[in-house]
């Protein structure tokens, strides 16, 4: 179990505050990592949970969606803790619209957030893992990394991106000791689904099409970030590993 063991390392995970960054940062510091949190509000309430776990957290506030930001923040953990191990590039968001009426305004904010800020954060990261040889990067992908969707031309743009942004830097990043790989959630609980979740005939006919024959929860993406940020997993890199119930498969 020492191959799983985070103790005395540093995470930094964006969109931690509720949902599958929620339940994933929490089970880094079950793990034994110290968590900095990166999201648009601040959340005393993941703090204090984490802080019962017996581990350290902090928690900044940074709007993804502009460059900006994201250089500010990075440079405050990195002045705050110091260099970091794992880097959990979770936060996303999605708009839905038909393609052939999709706004501008709601694709560059997707790309900015979803693709962008992930390639940045990985970047400024990277320099200091780079320099001690040693590094952990974890990107939230999505069934969209594999299939089409409808209404989501922008997400799942981003999303197939991250896959192959996913394996371009593991491709230059793993002689320097860094992994980088990144985890595909299938259908899940989480706000994002809220309303394919208030439907009863959506929720049961994906529920149906789940060979698991249920939705997800935040809890299931634990082990998987956990093992792609631990010694568990110095042999992987530039894989997308999906945590669907069987969904893919199927």
């Amino acid at each position: 179990m020492d191959l799983f063991d985070l103790n005395g390392k540093r995470a930094v995970i964006t969109g931690a505050s509720r949902g599958l960054g929620h339940g994933m940062a929490l089970a880094l510091a079950k793990a034994g990592a110290d968590v900095v949190c990166v999201q648009k509000s601040y959340s005393q309430d993941l703090i204090a949970a984490i802080q019962e776990l017996g581990r350290e957290c902090v928690c900044v506030t940074a709007d993804l969606s502009k460059e900006d930001d994201v250089r500010r923040v990075a440079q405050e953990v990195l002045d705050a803790v110091g260099p970091i191990d794992i880097l959990v590039n979770n936060a996303g968001i999605q708009r839905l619209h038909w393609a052939v009426e999709f706004p501008g305004s709601d694709w560059d904010e997707i790309m900015n957030v979803n693709l962008k800020a992930v390639f940045l954060l990985s970047q400024i990261f990277a320099k200091p893992m780079i320099s001690r040889k040693y590094g952990k990067i974890v990107n939230i992908g999505s069934l969209l990394t594999f299939q089409g969707g409808l209404k989501a031309a922008a997400y799942t743009a981003s999303k197939g991106a991250i896959g192959q942004l996913t394996k371009a830097l593991a491709n230059e990043w793993a002689p320097h000791g860094i992994n980088v790989n990144a985890i595909a959630p299938g259908y899940m609980q989480t706000d994002m689904n809220a309303n394919l979740l208030a439907s009863e005939r959506h929720y049961q006919d994906i529920r149906n099409r789940i060979p698991s024959g249920r939705w997800g929860t935040e809890a299931d993406l634990g082990g998987a970030v956990v093992f792609l940020s631990s010694a568990a997993s110095d042999y992987v890199q530039g894989q997308i590993l999906a945590v669907d119930g069987g969904w893919l498969g199927r």
